[in-house]
């Protein structure tokens, strides 16, 4: 099981990894899409690599405006698979 990372690590993962930031006891990221139908697009790819952790992001829609927010519940805060996910998503913009 995976446990809670400390604020340097989740800090120093967020500089490296444009967009992300700190949220409370979350890893937030907002992405903007041309439209409704390409912020779907974009949940719908989550689908397959989130079963495959696991792992299941927060996820808001507003028309265009995604926001992800990411931490494992169980732990009450980020870990390292929220990390690992972070990035598969960043993959699929």
């Amino acid at each position: 099981m995976s446990q809670v990372l400390d604020l340097h690590t989740v800090a120093t993962f967020a500089r490296k990894h444009p967009g992300w930031m700190l949220d409370g006891h979350a890893l937030k990221k907002v992405f903007s899409f041309k439209g409704f139908p390409d912020a779907v697009r974009f949940i719908e790819a989550m689908v397959s690599p989130a079963e495959d952790a696991n792992h299941h992001p927060d996820i808001n829609v507003v028309y265009r405006t995604v926001t992800i927010r990411l931490w494992t519940h169980d732990q009450g805060g980020i870990t390292q698979k929220d990390l690992d996910l972070a990035q598969v998503i960043d993959r699929l913009t």
